[in-house]
């Protein structure tokens, strides 16, 4: 984000911290750099990382389609009126209703397991997910495509997946391959598309390869890209790719303000953001660039340390600050991507409002909730609907 500080400023004087902000140019440069990496690649967003409507719809005038992993997402992708080649319907546990949906807006699916086959609406349009049993180069949690992994097929039951479903009157539209999140080696990449061409003189040609996503912002794109391609032309497929986090990723910080400080065994700063803002940290291990937006003299390392009861709620360690004060606003980065969308009420927090900055203007794309929103389903009548 190159948001300038006096911007950040004025966004959390106006609209109040714990704050969500979004640049729109960040988010359109990324799409713009996975566009010239991947050519006429067609892009999906893995609309997870951040289901915001405002950026949904961003991306979607931009021609951009929508990777749905639960009914509500598909919901969004309804709402915003996405349909047909525009829908893609995945998960490991798809419910009826997903199905249902999935089949009323024309989406692909994108199958998870055998027994998927007698469970998709009637005449299908189905990517098979192949788990390339690797391990890679982020956190566990993260990891999709290893071994261990509950997501996908395993190489040797795919070419029997296919053939069952152009049995049972589905169109096998191709394969699908998604290694994990933040994957930090783009050799991995490379691993797991030779896995996928490997299974070319068993499937015989396809429609579609779907490369999936999981870069990390850094990644050589153009070199990955290079892979996925080739490894779609040995099919003479079509190629697919599903960013999510490296879309808003850049684009969002979060903004907090310091409440106090504390030495007990580690110099705490007290912010007002913590794990039911951003649970990355505590999640993950997740490390996010941290700016202080104060200019005073000196530097030591602090521990950015939240409101929760919790010895987890730490946003960040041995961070370099200028001694902190109370109201000081710190600038947490790269946090457009699993911020917002993880936020949680527990303890009754408000999760935080959401702002977009677009052409040196300020818009509230989510407005803050307050204890009684919260609470609102707990009171009144049918409360247990």
């Amino acid at each position: 984000m190159s948001l300038p500080d006096a911007a950040l400023h004025a966004a959390a004087q106006q609209y109040g911290t714990p704050l969500y902000v979004y640049d729109a140019a960040e988010l359109d440069a990324a799409l713009t750099r996975v566009r010239a990496a991947f050519g006429a690649a067609r892009v999906h967003y893995a609309m997870k990382a951040n289901p915001n409507l405002t950026l949904l719809r961003r991306l979607q005038a931009a021609d951009v389609g929508f990777e749905c992993v639960s009914i509500g997402e598909l919901a969004r992708a309804a709402h915003l009126g996405a349909r047909g080649e525009h829908v893609l319907v995945n998960g490991p546990a798809k419910t009826d209703a997903e199905y249902r949906l999935g089949a009323e807006l024309g989406a692909t699916f994108i199958l998870d397991r055998e027994e998927e086959v007698r469970l998709l609406p009637p005449a299908a349009r189905v990517l098979v997910r192949v788990n390339p049993a690797l391990n890679v180069s982020t956190h566990d949690h993260l990891a999709t495509g290893a071994a261990t992994s509950k997501f996908g097929v395993t190489p040797d039951q795919t070419p029997r997946i296919l053939q069952a479903l152009r049995a049972a009157g589905h169109t096998a539209l191709g394969l699908h391959v998604h290694i994990g999140s933040a994957i930090r080696d783009a050799g991995d990449f490379t691993a797991a598309f030779a896995r996928l061409r490997d299974l070319r003189a068993h499937t015989g040609p396809l429609a579609v390869l779907d490369a999936g996503g999981g870069w990390s912002l850094d990644a050589d794109l153009h070199g990955i890209a290079r892979e996925a391609h080739a490894a779609a032309a040995a099919y003479g497929a079509e190629l697919w790719v599903e960013p999510g986090r490296y879309l808003v990723a850049g684009a969002g910080t979060l903004l907090t303000r310091v409440v106090g400080t504390k030495v007990t065994g580690r110099p705490f700063a007290l912010v007002d953001a913590g794990m039911t803002e951003l649970l990355r940290p505590m999640l993950y291990g997740a490390q996010h660039p941290v700016r202080p937006l104060w200019d005073r003299p000196g530097t030591g390392p602090w521990d950015l340390a939240g409101p929760a009861c919790e010895s987890g709620d730490i946003l960040a360690r041995n961070v370099p600050l200028a001694a902190p004060q109370s109201g000081d606003l710190l600038a947490i980065g790269e946090a457009g991507a699993y911020g917002a969308a993880m936020s949680s009420t527990y303890l009754t927090r408000p999760r935080p409002a959401e702002v977009l900055y677009d052409g040196g203007t300020w818009t509230v794309i989510r407005r803050r909730e307050t204890p009684q929103h919260i609470w609102a389903l707990e009171e009144g009548e049918g409360t247990g609907q």
